[in-house]
């Protein structure tokens, strides 16, 4: 049975499930997944691939990477999911510095430690995107993701593809594009993951284990 949100817990971002406050029921799913991710783009992506027997409660937060894993292990305390995962990206400012790459490291670790899963990307999220395209083994800043994405979506995307309507047509956008594959974007995450995993995470780049949930997702 899950656990009643703390009276000091009621006012956080977090504690106001997709359910209008009420709590799941437990026997109508096979499969619960909660997914803490950094923005919306995020949460709605994986929002979409809910269907008949998994529930998915995903959530943006929008603060460090520390404080996202921080927000999920209370989560966890609250209810108790089948799976849980973090999702957030390394978005280097300028190549970075030895206080960014830290910071991202740690969350990783942290997250792990907590049996947390962890879909990080390196350099941005939009890399898993990117890759039902093309592939590419180039170092890129997030800005050069979001260029493609508005010449293959025909949307200014930072300006216009981050807002919450288009974010919410992104999951079916790329399953209707007939120059998208998602079969082929895993493939290429997966060979960018075997190149780069025997580096620490902030030096795996480009990389993103964004593929390996959507791989439960699908399943």
């Amino acid at each position: 049975m899950a656990r009643k949100i703390k009276k000091t817990d009621r006012k956080k971002a977090w504690a106001s499930n997709r359910n209008g406050g009420k709590f799941k029921d437990e026997g109508k799913y096979n499969k619960t997944y909660l997914i803490v991710c950094e923005g919306q783009t995020e949460e709605l992506y994986f929002k979409s691939f809910e269907r008949d027997g998994i529930e998915i409660e995903s959530f943006a937060m929008g603060c460090t990477k520390l404080e996202l894993v921080e927000c999920t292990i209370d989560l966890m305390a609250v209810e108790t999911y089948d799976e849980v995962w973090a999702v957030f990206d390394m978005d280097f400012d300028n190549g970075g510095d030895a206080a960014q790459h830290s910071k991202f490291d740690n969350a990783i670790h942290k997250a792990i430690k907590n049996d947390i899963r962890v879909a990080y990307s390196n350099d941005a999220f939009e890399l898993w995107f990117y890759l039902h395209y093309q592939y590419t083994e180039q170092q890129n800043l997030r800005f050069f993701y979001y260029k493609q994405l508005s010449k293959l979506w025909n949307i200014n995307y930072e300006k216009d593809g981050k807002s919450r309507a288009f974010a919410s047509k992104i999951f079916h956008l790329l399953h209707e594009d007939e120059r998208a594959d998602i079969e082929t974007a895993t493939e290429r995450a997966d060979k960018l993951y075997e190149k780069m995993n025997t580096r620490a995470y902030h030096h795996q780049n480009p990389v993103t284990r964004v593929s390996v949930l959507v791989g439960k997702l699908r399943d």
